[in-house]
Parts: structure tokens; sequence; C-alpha cells
């Protein structure tokens, strides 16, 4: 199982929880569902070749530049 299916497993989990929480515990599992599906789309980003971002940032460290640009 890859980091990516136990992140998209969470987010499941996150999800279902979010739905029977009541009003004390719902901030807390809406933060952690966010931070859930910005990494599974930061991954799939990186995961994509389409990405012309993604493909600038990995030649620029395949060349062992820096991934900031100014």
């Amino acid at each position: 199982m890859t980091r990516l299916d136990k992140l998209k497993e969470l987010e499941e989990r996150l999800f279902r929880s979010m739905n029977d929480s009541d009003d004390k515990t719902l901030p807390a599992l809406a933060r952690q569902y966010r931070e859930t599906i910005k990494e599974i789309e930061e991954i799939e980003g990186a995961n994509s070749n389409d990405d012309a971002v993604a493909k600038i940032l990995e030649e620029r460290a395949v060349s062992g530049k820096a991934g900031a640009v100014r």
C-alpha cells in the first residue's frame, strides 16, 4: 500500500467521521481533512506528467538547481 493509498483511505475515514461528529470535534476533523486533501493533491500533482510547473521543477532538481525561483 502506497502513501497515496493510505492518504486516500484516511480521507474517506475523516469524511465519514465528520458526518458523525458533534460541534466540538468537527473543526479539528475538518482541518485534518483539508490537510489530507492538500497532501493527496500534492502527490497526485507531483505524479502528473501534464503539469508544466512540475516538469520545470523536476528539470531544475536534476540539474542541481534550487526549486525556488525568483
